[in-house]
């Protein structure tokens, strides 16, 4: 017992010193977060439609109470809603009496409508206000996370740096386990919004803390590009999963079961964290960053953090209107919702795996410049389906280059910290977030205003027109300039973006020698 006791405490001492699993536990949140953020995206549309549809039947309806059978010579007593009065009808074998033929009429009435079931409501709702009414109303709700989130980044980003990643990643956990419950047991419009805002300040912690822990423990830009790759893969898988299978469990299960699938896959992951990380200890930066203004004012950060914006920004105005206009226009089924959107996130796993490491070796600036154009070509192509066939290829493209510029840019941020800053990551992934929640949060909220206004396609051309128009500017970030002197040499003409550590410690004691050993060994 004693040996056993001791062989799981030294396998734990090795583990929290394990790069791999420090990896997997980022992987898992990323994960979660993102099948959270997209397990909704069939489901609350066809929800909130449904929702207000019964209660308006509801409200229109007059329900007749239960009453026995008639019998001979039994009096029955109906309540009627119209002029809360009750009658007494019945069958009597005597003669007609004054009003008989009153209750008699009456009694027929309410056969009638018992009998005449109210007419289904339509499969396609074709120019329904409600509809056009509800791209504002599901925007605004799938806007909340991301508005949340935005809003929450500079505290974590800075808070990282004082604390460290552990406490911050673990408080994501708990956060996102309360948001997971809360919506698989909310039935209203406001309960939903609060899980969703509440989602967006646990995703603010797991995110930031996951991805500046990855950037402390992998120094080397390569080996940096392809963890940020797998990572950049379970949030891929998140949006892979989300959509299909919420569209199925919703329609087969029901409303909670998706979400309590989640909630037990969250608790998976705070185990590992309570093992591994240990995430009761502080664990400050050995050397303090730069501040979060500062890293604001870096032309080449700004870049970096707007092709992750504007990429972004163009899936999610897709989230929540196409789902509404595929029920206008194609009249779809709630599973079709989900799984219309398989597409993208098959064609994302694969793009942010394959250039995770193809990146680094042709030069990340130009895999962000090719991903910015096709993401806007793919999105001009989505209003010209016709089916849900039509929408397998421009989804596609949608998936693969936002796939390409998110493992692109990820690395390039840490890069651009070790190459022009101090070598700590918490804020400068804060701005990262920072720059896709933007994306997440302008893209569903104005989204949803302009298809209300102008309509779905229009939509779709102007943010694809958008995305087209920013990608020369990452042409700047082919060769991103140096802040001190001394490490002008580092830049090489042929490769961009050398395999080497760039810390502060390494600049400072003898910054060119293993540079220039290194060259002469080639």
């Amino acid at each position: 017992m004693a040996w056993s006791e001791f062989g799981v405490l030294n396998w734990l001492r090795e583990s929290r010193q394990s790069r791999k699993l420090i990896l997997l536990i980022v992987f898992i949140a990323l994960l979660l977060d993102n099948m959270l953020l997209t397990v909704v995206v069939p489901i609350i549309p066809s929800y909130l439609y449904s929702m207000r549809h019964q209660k308006n039947a509801t409200e229109i309806q007059t329900i007749r109470p239960n009453t026995p059978s008639l019998s001979p010579n039994r009096f029955q007593s109906i309540f009627s809603y119209y002029d809360n009065s009750t009658m007494i009808t019945g069958n009597h074998s005597e003669g007609t009496r004054p009003g008989d033929f009153y209750h008699a009429q009456t009694e027929q009435m309410v056969v009638n409508m018992t009998k005449t079931p109210p007419p289904p409501a339509p499969d396609c709702p074709k120019e329904d206000k409600d509809l056009l009414n509800e791209n504002v109303q599901v925007g605004l709700l799938f806007a909340s996370k991301a508005t949340v989130q935005l809003l929450t980044n500079p505290f974590i980003g800075p808070m990282t740096n004082r604390i460290g990643y552990q406490i911050p990643l673990f408080a994501g956990f708990c956060i996102m386990f309360v948001s997971t419950i809360m919506f698989a047991f909310s039935e209203s419009y406001k309960l939903l919004f609060i899980a969703r805002s509440l989602q967006g300040v646990g995703s603010s912690c797991s995110s930031v803390a996951g991805m500046g822990m990855l950037a402390s423990v992998y120094p080397d830009d390569e080996e940096r590009g392809n963890a940020m790759g797998i990572a950049l893969g379970g949030l891929a898988m998140g949006v892979l999963v989300g959509p299909p299978f919420g569209s199925v469990m919703y329609e087969f299960v029901g409303k909670a079961a998706p979400f309590l699938v989640l909630a037990a896959l969250a608790l998976l992951d705070g185990a590992i964290q309570l093992l591994i990380l240990q995430p009761s200890r502080i664990q400050p930066e050995s050397q303090k960053g730069a501040s979060l203004l500062t890293l604001m004012r870096d032309p080449y950060i700004l870049i970096a953090a707007g092709s992750i914006c504007f990429s972004n920004m163009a899936i999610a105005m897709l989230e929540p209107a196409l789902p509404i206009w595929m029920m206008e226009t194609m009249c779809s089924k709630k599973w079709q919702l989900g799984v219309a959107f398989i597409p993208a996130s098959i064609s994302y796993l694969l793009g942010t795996n394959l250039f995770g490491v193809l990146a680094h070796k042709i030069g990340r600036w130009l895999c962000a410049l090719i991903g910015m154009i096709v993401v806007g070509i793919s999105i001009l192509c989505v209003p010209l389906a016709k089916n849900i066939y039509g929408l397998i290829a421009p989804n596609f493209g949608v998936g693969f280059a936002i796939g390409m510029v998110d493992s692109s840019m990820m690395p390039i941020m840490g890069y651009l910290v070790d190459l022009r800053h101090v070598s700590v990551y918490g804020s400068v992934y804060a701005i990262a977030d920072v720059a896709f929640c933007m994306g997440f949060a302008l893209g569903p909220s104005a989204g949803g205003a302009i298809a209300k206004a102008i309509g779905f396609p229009w939509l779709m051309t102007i943010i694809g027109i958008i995305d087209i128009l920013f990608a020369p500017l990452c042409l700047f970030l082919r060769s991103p300039p140096a802040r001190e002197e001394k490490m002008a040499i580092l830049m090489d003409h042929n490769c961009h973006y050398k395999p080497k550590m760039y810390t502060q410690d390494s600049i400072q004691s003898h910054p060119l020698e293993d540079d220039e050993e290194s060259e002469s060994d080639e």
